[in-house]
């Protein structure tokens, strides 16, 4: 377990430590005392962070393409059509053509910096 205690120490924001020690009640004179139990909710949510910084990343553009098409429907008098019909293809073809999966992983396997 000493390896994969390393790789989390390694990984975890020292605020997200800080929040579970103070929730804990327990004093830690360095961080090689620090409890599995404290370390692995810390490690979690600071990966869960993350993921929600690289989603909202990812829903920027989508978000401005779903207003750019709503405008562009408004203003032909497009009342009725869904927005998301005509915005969905192209979604995926700007997706596919920034290579959007090798970019996720890329950061992801980035942000581990072992």
């Amino acid at each position: 377990s000493e390896p994969f205690r390393q790789f989390m120490l390694a990984q975890t924001r020292e605020d997200d430590i800080n929040l579970f020690v103070r929730i804990s009640g327990y004093e830690y004179d360095s961080l090689d005392e620090l409890s599995f139990w404290v370390l692995m909710p810390a490690f979690v949510t600071s990966e869960l962070k993350t993921a929600f910084q690289i989603g909202f990343i990812l829903f920027l553009p989508f978000l401005i393409m779903d207003l750019v098409v709503a405008s562009v429907l408004m203003a032909m008098g497009m009342m009725m059509l869904s927005p998301v019909i005509i915005s969905l293809p192209f979604k995926i073809m700007f997706f596919v053509l920034i290579d959007g999966w090798a970019l996720i992983i890329g950061t992801l396997a980035a942000s581990y910096g072992v």
